[in-house]
């Protein structure tokens, strides 16, 4: 009879599970065949985490244009070949002269994260040489839009980053510039550029009563300059590195980057990270090598190969696939404790770029990635469900004209009857 017992149990287990799936799955179906849906290109994936069974798909094998989502993978990228502290710099002594070369270590003077390890290191020593040739890549990313050159979201890429490749200028504080190097270089104006766009001249507008942070032109000369003014030191610059063993200066918990590159979908952090994982391979700093590492190395087994160009998304060259996204999703699901990973996402209605969305009346049950670029809308993550279950998920919208918080509306009602009925 106990045996008899068992049995009913498990099929009428199975039952109501299949049940539920159908539920979901018509729920879903339901929602993306509304004429909402008619003039644009979607692609969906939802899978359990736990039994890997499929709820819906759509379009999921169909390449899309990620935008920031593409940062899941450099965080996967980063996560699977950097330390827990970042390799911040790597040095030779050699006679009473210490020769220094980047990682591509984004934290160095960072306006917003804040790590002094390199500094105080470098205030010790009295004759530095600084030696740049080990960055191979170009500044800008492939297909970034040239006409962004002076808005924050797009610094150029650099072996050894200081301040974030950013200048804040700001009313009426004690600094109005940072660096304060940039002080000369600034006109107190109203103007429709930030910047000249080849040099670093910039505009300021005086009424203004937030802060501005635009990227400025990097050079070798020009951080030779910084490095001077804020160390109070001479810096040589270097045409090679000594021959010999190079030591390495650890520096800032590698967990406080990647939180600033998911939750402020952080596009300077995302390219340093690709060029600091190219950095512990490789002595060469070029993201390409990065890329090439992850896709062969540590994703050999993706459903589809990506177009993966950049760390942050900013290109439309970039393609990935809804499963190829959730492919990721559940690898670190599986490779990373659940309080770090969802400490790392953003959660909804709670933090970074989702935290107007997403929300609920008691614990956050959405820890998910946004990439946004005009006329399309991107997330991907993880739903927590009410009945205790975990729900790996991208929802791509590429190509809509609708207003980008109807398209998050649309979602939202979608992600709750997932939380409240699976």
């Amino acid at each position: 009879m106990k045996k008899v017992f068992l049995s009913c149990c498990l099929v009428a287990g199975l039952i109501a599970c299949t049940s539920t799936k159908k539920i979901v799955s018509k729920s879903i179906n339901n929602t993306l065949s509304s004429p909402f849906y008619d003039n644009q290109f979607t692609g969906v994936l939802f899978i359990d985490a736990t039994s890997k069974d499929t709820l819906y798909k759509q379009n999921s094998d169909r390449y899309f244009t990620p935008a920031s989502n593409t940062k899941i993978f450099t965080l996967y990228a980063a996560l699977n070949t950097l330390p827990n502290r970042i390799p911040a710099l790597c040095y030779i002594q050699q006679n009473d002269t210490l020769y220094i070369e980047g990682t591509g270590d984004p934290s160095f003077l960072h306006p917003y994260v804040k790590d002094s390890t390199v500094f105080k290191f470098l205030q010790k020593q009295k004759n530095i040489a600084l030696y740049t040739g080990n960055f191979k890549d170009e500044r800008f990313g492939p297909g970034w839009s040239w006409e962004d050159y002076g808005y924050y979201y797009s610094p150029e890429r650099s072996a050894f980053p200081t301040h974030g490749n950013v200048i804040l200028m700001t009313n009426g504080t004690e600094t109005p510039v940072v660096p304060s190097y940039f002080k000369d270089s600034v006109i107190r104006s109203s103007s429709e550029i930030n910047r000249e766009e080849h040099r670093n001249l910039f505009y300021f507008d005086t009424t203004r009563t937030d802060t501005l942070e635009v990227p400025f032109k990097t050079s070798d000369t020009t951080l030779k300059a910084i490095l001077e003014k804020e160390l109070k030191t001479n810096i040589t610059l270097a045409k090679e590195m000594p021959v010999g063993v190079k030591q390495t200066l650890y520096g800032i918990a590698a967990d406080s980057l990647y939180i600033r590159l998911m939750h402020e979908s952080d596009n300077f952090i995302a390219e340093q990270l690709l060029l600091l994982s190219a950095s512990e391979t490789t002595d060469t700093l070029h993201s390409k090598l990065a890329i090439t590492n992850t896709l062969n190395h540590l994703l050999p087994n993706l459903p589809q190969e990506p177009k993966w160009v950049d760390g942050s998304g900013l290109s439309r060259y970039n393609l990935f696939t809804p499963q190829s996204m959730v492919y990721v999703l559940e690898l670190l699901y599986k490779e990373v404790p659940k309080e770090r990973l969802y400490t790392i996402f953003p959660s909804g209605g709670v933090s970074g770029t989702l935290d107007n969305w997403y929300g609920s009346d008691s614990k956050p049950y959405l820890y998910a990635k946004s990439g946004s670029l005009g006329n399309n809308y991107c997330l991907s993550g993880y739903l927590l469900t009410k009945s205790g279950k975990t729900v790996i998920f991208s929802f791509m919208n590429n190509h809509f004209r609708n207003p980008t918080s109807e398209v998050k509306a649309k979602m939202e009602q979608l992600f709750e009857s997932i939380r409240d009925t699976y």
